[in-house]
């Protein structure tokens, strides 16, 4: 079986998450990459050098410049012919794209997978994570996001593939680039962070967050995180966002000071290996996933353990 990868990059650099789809892909047979964009044959490079690639296909054209689903899909659905597999990132740009290249192959997309069980077999999460299903497709074809949190990343050294120069399919003329406004930060991106320090709506305003996670958060090199009722008050912008209509993460330790543990936040942090939980409510479902809990004021106890770190 071939398989054919999505890129996710910048033009000028793949996306960590590119790895976790490659190590995905690698169960199903022999694993091809698929880079469009706009001047970036350095990303085809990268993209040659991971580990267990056979081949990359480059679509250098200014249709892709910022990877417009309405465009990439029938690239993508061209190259179709001669692989057995799509396989995306299960991130915004993957999510938008499969779906439509499912659409134009007229098969059945399977979202998220948590792993590769056969040839056409694999899990993914339902109902917010609280069970995991089992699905097996009777496609011809097959197109599946990937998430990331559960698969390794593949090495990003060690491989030689070959990079073949594929033909545009142009612009659709369905879409067009208007802006981007990219929040800039200089704290771990939160899909990759090792340490992760999270609030929630017990923080009462974008003050308080500042004053109460972000000092916690630069002593201990974390990324910020937030639930969906910090981000909905506007403590925090929506990047910061974890959960099921957020980011799904899992870093090595994950710190929930004043959240509850909605089901939507749960299912997008309970895979994190250690779970560190704050919170004066001793009921908060939060403390059922918890490794450690704490029941205490987080205005007490967070300043406190900030200053002593």
């Amino acid at each position: 079986m071939k398989t054919l990868v999505w890129v996710e990059h910048d033009n000028s650099n793949m996306a960590d998450a590119t790895l976790a789809a490659v190590t995905a892909a690698s169960k199903l047979g022999e694993v091809h990459l698929l880079v469009a964009g706009s001047g970036c044959r350095a990303v085809a490079e990268q993209a040659a050098a991971v580990a267990g690639v056979g081949k990359v296909h480059l679509a250098d054209d200014a249709a892709y410049a910022h990877a417009l689903a309405e465009n990439v899909a029938p690239l993508v659905v061209n190259l179709m012919g001669h692989h057995d597999a799509f396989v995306c990132p299960a991130t915004t740009t993957g999510k938008n794209v499969a779906p439509r290249v499912a659409a134009l192959l007229d098969v059945m997309q399977i979202s998220d997978i948590l792993s590769v069980e056969g040839e056409k077999t694999f899990t993914r999460p339902i109902y917010a994570g609280n069970a995991i299903a089992t699905v097996e497709s009777t496609d011809a074809k097959l197109v599946v996001t990937v998430r990331g949190t559960a698969f390794d990343k593949a090495e990003a050294t060690g491989g030689s593939a070959a990079i073949e120069d594929v033909a545009s399919t142009g612009d659709a003329g369905k879409s067009s680039f208007v802006g981007a406004e990219i929040a800039k930060s200089e704290r771990p991106e939160l899909t990759s962070a090792k340490i992760i320090v999270s609030g929630g709506r017990a923080l009462k305003d974008s003050e308080t967050f500042e004053s109460v996670i972000m000092p916690l958060a630069d002593k201990l090199g974390a990324g910020v995180g937030a639930s969906r009722a910090a981000v909905d008050a506007g403590y925090v912008p929506n990047d910061y966002q974890v959960g099921q209509t957020g980011k799904i993460v899992a870093p090595e330790v994950y710190i929930a000071i004043g959240i509850s543990g909605a089901i939507q936040h749960l299912a997008g942090m309970k895979d994190s290996k250690t779970i560190i939980a704050i919170n004066k409510d001793e009921d908060a479902p939060i403390f059922q996933v918890a490794d450690i809990g704490l029941v205490a004021d987080l205005y007490k106890v967070v300043p406190e353990l900030t200053e002593k770190l």
